[in-house]
C-alpha cells in the first residue's frame, strides 16, 4: 500500500474530539484489537488525568507520535485518530513501515481541556480567540525539558514532562513526530537534521490539497531556513544566543527549558520533524507581489503596536493584581506573551540587519501588520478569561467589562480586514499524516 492510498480514506472531519472523546476512543481501538496494540499510562498530568499511550506495530526502529504539545493545536490529534485505526485495518501497511509505533493523542491534556469551547466550532477567528489557551512558556509541557546553558539551569520540569522523559528514555526512539498547528498562514516545517530528499515531495503533497507554503520571514527572526519553507529546529540556547546578542539581559529569568527534540536529539540521536500548518486561509497569504513599503517599516510598526498592547494588558492585570489568584493560568499566560524582551531584543535586530532594507511582499504586509493582530488578539481573550477564572466579574467588573470591551473592538475588526475562512480539517489531516509517513519512510534505514 502506498501513502497515497493510506490517505484516500480521511473522513470529512467537522469537529475536533474532547479529552475524554479521544481516551475514549484509544481504549476502544485497543477492546477491538487487543494482540495487536497495548495500552499503558506513562504518568499523570498536573490536574490528575491519566497520560495514555497507545503502542501499534512490532517494527525494528521505535517511533514516537505526540499530539497537542500545545494544547490549542489539535490537528495532529485528529490524525492521530486516523493513522491509529487505519493502521490496524491495515496492518500490511504498518508492518511495511517496519516501526514500532507510540502514540500519546493528547499530550497537554488539561491545556486541552480548556479549549474545548472552539473545538466544535464554529471555526471563525473570534470564537476561537474567545475561547482560546496556551501556557506560559514556563507551564508548557514541551519547554520544560532540562537543561543548562550559559547562566540558563533548568531542571523544574512540569509531570506531563518527565512523563514524556520518561517515555523517551525508555523506547529511545528513532523518529518523532511533534504535532503542532499555527492559526494563521501557509505550510512549514521544523526538522532537526538536513534531509534535502524530503522536502520535494513534501511541497507537493501542500499544493494537492491547495494550502499555501509559508514563504516569507519565519516566525523567529534567527532561524535557519534549509529550503523554502523548512527550517532548522534547533533548542532554547539558540533563543539564549539572539536575546544576548541583541543586549537583552538576565535571560536566564526569561527562559525556561527546552524542548523534546532537543532533549531526544542530545541523547539518543533521535530525528524530530514538525509541520506547522494553519486552521485558516486568506488569499492575502499568497500575494507575492512586492509593497511600496519596507521589511523594516512594518515589522518596526508590528512592534510599536505589540509593545502598545503589551502595556495595556499588563497595565489591567497590574490594577486587579491583587485579586487573583496565584494559580490563574490565564494570568501566567498573559503575562508571558506580553515580555517586552523579545520585543525589544526583535526591534534592535530590525533596527540593524541589513536584510530588513529590502521591500516587503504584500504578503508580508498582511503576516506584519494583520495576522499579528489576531495573534493579540488570543491574548485579549485569555485576559477576559483571567477575571472569569476567579470569578471577578463583579469584584473586578471595570475591568473586566473593559477587556471584555477592548476583546470584542479588535475581533470585529479582525472579521472586517481580514478576509478568510477555516480550512477543512480533512485537508490538513492528510497533509500532516503524509508529511510524516514519508519521514518515516525517508528515515527508515538511516543509523
Amino acid at each position: 500500500m502506498t501513502i497515497s492510498e493510506f490517505l484516500k480514506d480521511v473522513p470529512d472531519y467537522t469537529e475536533f474530539l474532547t479529552v475524554e472523546e479521544l481516551d475514549a476512543s484509544t481504549r476502544a481501538l485497543h477492546e477491538k484489537f487487543p494482540q495487536d496494540t497495548e495500552v499503558f499510562t506513562i504518568g499523570q498530568t498536573r490536574e490528575g488525568r491519566d497520560l495514555l499511550c497507545l503502542k501499534l506495530g512490532d517494527g525494528k526502529k521505535n517511533a514516537l507520535m505526540f499530539g497537542c504539545p500545545h494544547p490549542n493545536e489539535p490537528i495532529g490529534t485528529m490524525m492521530l485518530e486516523y493513522f491509529c485505526r487505519h493502521a490496524m485495518e491495515n496492518p500490511e501497511f504498518l508492518k511495511e513501515l517496519d516501526y514500532t509505533w507510540y502514540i500519546v493523542k493528547a499530550w497537554d491534556a488539561d491545556g486541552l481541556a480548556r479549549n474545548e469551547k472552539w473545538l466544535k466550532g464554529p471555526f471563525t477567528v473570534t470564537h476561537y480567540a474567545k475561547n482560546y489557551y496556551r501556557p506560559a512558556s514556563k507551564e508548557q509541557v514541551d519547554w520544560t525539558f532540562p537543561v543548562e546553558y550559559k547562566k540558563l539551569v533548568f531542571h523544574d520540569s512540569l509531570p506531563e514532562t518527565v512523563a514524556m522523559m520518561g517515555l523517551i528514555d525508555k523506547i529511545q526512539p528513532h523518529i518523532i513526530y511533534s504535532l503542532h498547528n499555527s492559526g494563521f498562514g501557509g505550510v512549514y516545517w521544523y526538522v532537526s537534521d538536513d534531509v534535502p530528499g524530503l522536502y520535494e515531495p513534501m511541497r507537493e503533497l501542500v499544493s494537492s490539497q491547495q494550502i499555501p507554503l509559508h514563504l516569507g520571514d519565519p516566525e523567529s527572526p534567527y532561524l535557519e531556513e534549509l529550503a523554502p519553507a523548512v527550517y532548522k529546529a534547533e533548542g532554547i540556547w539558540q533563543t539564549y544566543d539572539y536575546l544576548e546578542a541583541n543586549g537583552v539581559e538576565n535571560i536566564e529569568k526569561v527562559l525556561g527549558g527546552t524542548a523534546s527534540d532537543d532533549y531526544a536529539g542530545q541523547r539518543y540521536g533521535t530525528f524530530t520533524m514538525l509541520t506547522e500548518l494553519p486552521y485558516f486561509y486568506s488569499p492575502k497569504i499568497v500575494d507575492l507581489s512586492l509593497s511600496e513599503r519596507t521589511k523594516r517599516s512594518i515589522a518596526l510598526e508590528r512592534l510599536e503596536k505589540q509593545a502598545s498592547s503589551n502595556k495595556e494588558l499588563r497595565d489591567i492585570l497590574a490594577r486587579n493584581k491583587e485579586h487573583f489568584s496565584k494559580k490563574n493560568v490565564y494570568v501566567s499566560a498573559v503575562m508571558d506573551f506580553t515580555k517586552s524582551e523579545h520585543v525589544d531584543a526583535e526591534r534592535e535586530d530590525v533596527q540593524t540587519n541589513a536584510k530588513y532594507e529590502s521591500l516587503a511582499k504584500e504578503s508580508e504586509v498582511f503576516d506584519n501588520l494583520l495576522v499579528s493582530d489576531v495573534y493579540t488578539l488570543l491574548s485579549y481573550g485569555m485576559l477576559v478569561r483571567a477575571f472569569e477564572e476567579d470569578q471577578l466579574t463583579d469584584v473586578c467588573e471595570e475591568d473586566y467589562t473593559l477587556s471584555k470591551k477592548l476583546f470584542e473592538e479588535r475581533a470585529q475588526r479582525l472579521e472586517k480586514e481580514l478576509d478568510y475562512h477555516p480550512i477543512p480539517i480533512k485537508k490538513l489531516v492528510t497533509l500532516q499524516l503524509g508529511c510524516g509517513l514519508m519521514m518515516a519512510q525517508e528515515m527508515k534505514d538511516r543509523d
